[in-house]
């Protein structure tokens, strides 16, 4: 079978699996586990395939492209894969620890791999009707696992981010209309092609300007962020983190497809319209970080903010810009998702969230604040880590381009970043626990819980670490990628059949 299908088939399988599975959790959690590991090894195989061999593609059904359905296969969206299914398989690992037995009984591993099977179709498809699809198998499952349980927060959290992503889904599929009525066809190789041959540019601009607001809600931009902050610190800390690394990116990454692949026509209007955009999504979202108190809460607002930076590359449109876009994905899904994960650590040691209710974590379990200070360093963009590399190659796309104060704002949003860190280091790691505080301590835990949580954490914090001292071959990866994205005929031909 086609490497670049597997992606999608293995998650629904094993989701299925576990349906038939449904009254024994245990074997769920299993399945759960071996499914994202084989899933893992399917993303490496894929990855590396495309590096040696170049663009996959693959049509379902035999249809000839443009008709039937299309899966494709380039640099930015095998990395993005392989990215999904690391966050996938560290999170099964991490839910074995923090989820409870209620919500397992609900379905949370099945929901699980339908929402991966849901990413990984928007990363992999060719097609723009396919991705609107995948789009709604996200917001299904998604919004299933966001109100799982049942609380007031999540139910009120998951009512905003239900309402919002349906405006969403509304845009999109007028967008999705207008554009096939505009040019006959839905395929994204073909309408790269076909859209430049339209003549009408008015329309072409408004599509595109729908398209900019369905991925811009999906992606949390300013303004239209707000149902995050709402939201992401509702659930259990698992789910948080898949949300926190994965949802938002896949918003990005349909923004980055669909505006270097589709949207080439009258670029100078909507890169300028995307990089103010951006600078507002920075700023709008440091700020409301600094003015929060509680971890999940500074942490959603920081997403935002972050992906301002991803954004901001995009608008900066050059190949130095869209590469720094592309290595600032690969940094801040793994950096974000760990620092949920450590969020939900300290959770179960301290009971809470809330900083004035936490302290004294560093002396007690200072390798907790070792693993905590490596992703909430390279967040700020502290070298050498993946995330100081991340801000240099978009900051010197912009200086490239003379875009000084777009770079300036940019350098100012990472210093108050650093702010937001330190103050839960402070809060959380260096001043002492509160008098009222119950005992900090790993004894509810079992050998087995403390390595199911602590693994991922220190998988990811290594991670972070590596492509921070690897910095050039993942500049190579995200540099080819920004060239195929720039320069998309190789990827057009492919999936049109030409050779």
């Amino acid at each position: 079978m086609n490497l670049i299908v597997l992606p999608v088939i293995l998650p629904l399988l094993f989701a299925v699996i576990m349906l038939f599975a449904w009254k024994y959790i245990s074997l769920q959690r299993i399945l759960n586990l071996v499914g994202s590991l084989i899933l893992l090894i399917v993303s490496v195989l894929l990855f590396t395939t495309v590096l040696s061999d170049g663009v996959q593609s693959l049509h379902l059904g035999n249809w000839k492209a443009p008709f039937g359905i299309v899966f494709a296969a380039d640099i930015l969206s095998s990395v993005m894969v392989l990215i999904s299914s690391i966050i996938a398989f560290t999170t099964a690992l991490y839910s074995f620890s923090t989820i409870d037995n209620e919500r397992e009984s609900f379905g949370y591993y099945p929901l699980l791999n339908t929402l991966i099977m849901g990413i990984n179709g928007a990363f992999l498809t060719g097609d723009v009707f396919n991705l609107y699809v995948w789009f709604e198998v996200m917001l299904i499952s998604s919004f299933v696992l966001l109100v799982l349980g049942g609380t007031r927060n999540q139910l009120e959290g998951g009512i905003k981010y239900f309402t919002l992503n349906l405006i969403s889904s509304a845009f999109f599929l007028a967008a999705v209309g207008l554009l096939y009525g505009l040019t006959g066809t839905l395929n994204m190789a073909d309408l790269s092609e076909k859209i430049k041959l339209a003549g009408d540019n008015g329309l072409i601009t408004v599509i595109s300007i729908f398209f900019l607001i369905s991925f811009g809600i999906k992606s949390a931009v300013f303004p239209l962020y707000f149902w995050l902050p709402s939201s992401y610190h509702t659930p259990p800390s698992p789910v948080s983190a898949i949300f926190a690394g994965l949802l938002t990116k896949v918003g990005v990454y349909s923004l980055i497809r669909m505006f270097t692949l589709v949207f080439t026509v009258n670029s100078e209007f909507l890169t300028n319209i995307i990089l103010i955009v951006a600078v507002f999504t920075m700023v709008t979202g440091v700020f409301g970080a600094a003015s929060q108190n509680e971890i999940r809460k500074i942490l959603s607002f920081h997403i935002i903010s972050q992906i301002g930076y991803m954004i901001m590359g995009l608008g900066l449109y050059s190949v130095l810009g869209i590469a720094g876009a592309v290595f600032y994905l690969i940094h801040h899904i793994i950096v974000k998702t760990n620092l949920f994960f450590i969020g939900g650590l300290i959770q179960k040691l301290q009971g809470t969230y809330e900083l004035k209710k936490l302290g004294g974590l560093y002396k007690v379990y200072p390798i907790i604040g070792l693993l905590f200070l490596i992703p909430a360093l390279s967040l700020a963009g502290i070298p050498p880590l993946s995330g100081f590399w991340a801000k240099f190659l978009i900051v010197k796309a912009g200086l490239e381009l003379q875009e000084i104060l777009v770079v300036v704002i940019s350098l100012f949003v990472s210093l108050l970043t650093l702010f937001s860190m330190t103050k839960i280091w402070n809060e959380v790691f260096w001043k002492p626990a509160p008098k009222d505080n119950p005992e900090i301590s790993f004894k509810h835990f079992t050998l087995s819980k403390k390595i199911m949580i602590f693994s991922p954490i220190v998988f990811l914090a290594i991670l972070t670490v590596i492509i921070g001292f690897s910095v050039e071959e993942v500049f190579q990866i995200a540099n080819q990628s920004a060239n195929e994205l720039l320069n998309p005929i190789n990827y057009i031909n492919k999936v049109l059949g030409r050779f």
